[in-house]
């Protein structure tokens, strides 16, 4: 009995059932028009998962929306979308659930289109299986390939290569077998361990629930056959127990408990556990479940964790048995998938979000982009959207990890904007760069305070931005001699001056005045090191580099003055010509021309040198620094 004869059955009945089967999380996947959304529309009306209202209402927008004339739209039950109804393609994942007498299943119906490949990546993050359908017009396509090297790399082991529309090839059994022959070739090589071909025609149904007779040269399972026997990965009850701590429940002064879920292993009274990245050692003092009672907390359950010692733990911490730890490091090999709208610029600086842990992060080097149609290593020194590369990820604190392939609650990460907090990529850990082990703050007897209190100065960083001819150096000249005149020890960055020793291998492109910033914020901050007051002259048009150079100083030693001069007048002061050479193409990348300046948002410092002289200016620095005394 389905769910459109039994809309008033005994719910907690229904309900039971479901909890005594198992769950398989699976995905389709594929180019755009191979028929995904007419599959699970299909399977789930045929295998009756629907309420007679809903059956109603897929009779009612099939005649409105449908393109199927008077017959049933099986697609317009995921695509639920009015852009996507319009238009007739998948945008977002369209998740669905659906039971047989011998599993339950949630389904991810995922977009075809290549601008909407991080949806895709959102779905099988959490897939058990993929099933990946090929137009049998058309074959294996790019995005056929994408989709199935993204699923690889998420670490899908099993596909379900479902052949689609055999009906408008006329079942032809050649046509079905050099596809297949073809997919299994891509699997090989992308290290997908199972794939089961079927050829169906989700329209008609053949194939999907029971062997079709249009296809008598098939002797293999339906699609459902297929869902129904794939095996499902049992959580790591067998590997070694770690748990990403989620959350500190204190009520009170006499309870102390780590909240979280177990990524895997098995956790239980007693046992020696570690915390990670501080490596402080304690035993497990009980284990609690969802009511407060003990347990024995498994992989997969959430649990809180009471410890016999008073250790320092915190959010994004990982308790782990102690005589098998996971590793700690700061710096990584990662695969990272781009989903942002603007590119990946090795240098900047971004949030990595790894389990519960949140630390700032950079992508100090792209080793090579993935043609994920050939699975060719392509040089890049920037990421577009949708683009795959292998990168080395480098970390502001240690934390603890393993590799993906080993465990994908530690070792799958997204990275966030700092400033939309937009999700700007997805990853995977390969592994530790192993000299990040190696390499320690060395102790010096001569310390910051000492320096400074030698020079008898508090040291600073003025950081001067704005378009090229507003007055930076200008201003950064006169800021000098006069702290010079004042018995203070300053000295200047300047962009051009940099750019013919430190910097002079770099350009103009986005990625170089990424470097060229990044380069130049830390020689600024050796420099506070060494008492000194540094007035650093650079365009610096991007905020992201501004803030992460604002990073590496403690409260109130940056100082931002934005000299705000507008383009024209910029322009007008140009003496050497630099503007007219970019207006007629020689000179590319030309910040205000065909390069965008960024102008700061919080600058400790506004100057309008239009309208005050750059004596009184610069005086208003100096008073900033120093006091009102100066």
């Amino acid at each position: 009995m389905g769910a459109q004869d039994a809309p008033d059955a005994d719910i907690a009945a229904v309900l039971k059932a479901h909890e005594a089967r198992d769950r398989l999380r699976f995905i389709t996947c594929g180019s755009v028009d191979d028929g995904k959304s007419t599959l699970i529309g299909r399977l789930l009306h045929d295998t009756r998962g629907l309420f007679a209202d809903q059956v109603a209402t897929l009779e009612a927008d099939s005649r409105r929306h449908g393109t199927q004339g008077e017959g049933v739209d099986y697609a317009l039950l995921v695509d639920g979308l009015s852009a996507e109804r319009e238009q007739g393609i998948t945008i977002d994942v369209a998740y669905r659930f659906f039971g047989t007498p011998r599993r339950s299943f949630i389904v991810a119906d995922c977009p075809g289109h290549e601008q909407y490949t991080r949806n895709m990546a959102t779905g099988a993050s959490t897939a058990d299986l993929a099933v990946v359908l090929v137009d049998a017009r058309k074959g294996v396509l790019t995005q056929t390939r994408r989709h199935s090297y993204i699923c690889a790399l998420l670490g899908i082991g099993q596909v379900v290569l479902a052949v689609n529309k055999m009906d408008l090839v006329g079942y032809d059994r050649a046509v079905f077998d050099a596809i297949v022959a073809e997919y299994r070739a891509l699997a090989a090589s992308l290290g997908i361990g199972t794939v089961t071909a079927i050829p169906v025609a989700a329209l008609h149904g053949d194939n999907l629930l029971a062997g079709s007779d249009r296809t008598p040269w098939y002797g293999g399972p339906s699609l459902l056959d297929a869902l129904e026997a794939a095996p499902i990965p049992e959580p790591g009850s067998d590997a070694p127990m770690r748990m990403p701590v989620q959350w500190v429940n204190r009520p009170n002064q006499d309870f102390r408990g780590f909240v979280g879920t177990l990524a895997s292993g098995t956790a239980r009274a007693g046992d020696e556990v570690v915390v990670l990245p501080s490596g402080r050692r304690t035993r497990i003092d009980q284990v609690l479940g969802a009511d407060g009672r003990a347990v024995e907390g498994r992989a997969g359950q959430a649990v809180t964790l009471t410890l016999a010692d008073e250790v320092d733990v915190a959010r994004g911490d990982v308790i782990a048995a102690a005589d098998d730890a996971p590793e700690v490091a700061d710096q990584f090999a990662a695969h990272v998938l781009w989903m942002d709208g603007q590119p990946l610029l090795p240098g900047r600086s971004y949030w990595l979000k790894l389990g519960a842990a949140t630390v700032g992060a950079t992508v100090t080097e792209i080793k090579h982009k993935v043609d994920v149609n050939t699975q060719a290593q392509l040089a890049a020194r920037h990421l577009e959207l949708n683009e795959v590369a292998y990168c080395n990820i480098e970390l502001d604190r240690p934390v603890a990890f393993e590799p993906y392939a080993r465990n994908a609650a530690l070792g799958g990460f997204i990275l966030i904007d700092r400033l939309s907090n937009a999700t700007a990529a997805a990853g995977t850990l390969d592994f530790a760069l192993r000299r990040a082990g190696n390499i320690h703050w060395q102790h010096l007897d001569v310390d910051r305070q000492a320096r400074a209190r030698s020079l008898g100065q508090s040291p600073r960083c003025v950081w001067f931005t704005g378009l090229s001819g507003s007055g930076k150096s200008t201003l950064a000249n006169l800021v000098d001699k006069r702290l010079h005149a004042l018995g203070r020890h300053a000295f200047i960055l300047d962009g051009d001056n940099v750019r013919h020793g430190l910097n002079r291998d770099l350009g103009f492109t986005d990625e170089d005045r990424v470097e060229n910033i990044r380069r130049v914020a830390e020689v600024a901050r050796l420099m506070t090191e060494a008492g000194l007051i540094v007035l650093v002259s650079f365009i610096s048009p991007f905020r992201a580099e501004r803030r992460m150079a604002r990073s590496l100083f403690g409260e109130g030693e940056f100082i931002e003055v934005f000299v705000d001069t507008p383009l024209a007048v910029a322009e007008s002061r140009d003496v050497k010509g630099l503007y007219a050479k970019a207006r007629a193409g020689e000179l590319p990348n030309f910040t205000g021309i065909d390069s965008p300046y960024e102008a700061p948002e919080d600058a400790e410092l506004v100057l309008d040198t239009v309208n005050e002289p750059a004596d009184a200016l610069a005086e208003r620095i100096v008073v900033r620094l120093l006091g009102p005394q100066a």
